[in-house]
């Protein structure tokens, strides 16, 4: 398929109407070529690319400090957070919540890389933005290590024996540092 860029004069599809923008935008003198929404649909991460005798581990299992409360009364504390990927980061700064107030972000994030908690059907960002702030903390720190490769760690020296050494920055449980 060859692509072609917008001729001179010629409007730039709106925001958010699902068409390509930019150097991928189809030529109006080319109505059969069609370039998908660089942000559209795609596939979930896969286990794959890994070093030989290795796989990659791409779910990690929490518990919640405090649990999410469903309407009925219900607490969900044990979930699965996937890896993020670009696009995960990349399409909740479409969003007009966040676009309004930055702090949204986390919500936006957290609902696209939580796949299960408890026994819901569905995690969303409504569902994140209903938990406790312990909840939304821990789940924002355990972000942080699950994509940091694994760690948050950061090397310091001794202002004492002027060693260096790591420590880490973000506590494996809530409190921890």
């Amino acid at each position: 398929m060859r692509r072609t860029t917008a001729r001179p004069g010629s409007l730039p599809a709106g925001p958010g109407d699902g068409a390509a923008q930019g150097p991928l935008a189809q030529s109006p003198a080319q109505p059969e070529q069609t370039v998908p929404d660089p942000l559209g649909p795609a596939p979930a991460p896969a286990a794959s690319a890994a070093p030989a005798g290795q796989t990659l581990r791409t779910e990690f299992p929490f518990e919640l400090p405090r649990g999410y409360v469903d309407d009925a009364g219900t607490v969900h504390r044990h979930g699965v957070m996937r890896l993020a990927t670009a696009r995960d980061e990349l399409i909740p700064l479409r969003d007009i919540r966040v676009q309004e107030n930055p702090a949204y972000l986390s919500v936006v994030l957290l609902g696209r890389v939580i796949t299960r908690l408890g026994t819901l059907p569905m995690v969303h960002d409504g569902v994140v933005e209903n938990m406790f702030a312990s909840d939304l903390a821990f789940l924002q720190d355990f972000y942080r290590q699950v994509n940091a490769e694994g760690h948050t760690r950061a090397g310091v020296t001794c202002p004492h024996c002027e060693q260096p050494f790591e420590v880490e920055l973000g506590g494996s449980r809530l409190g921890e540092s």
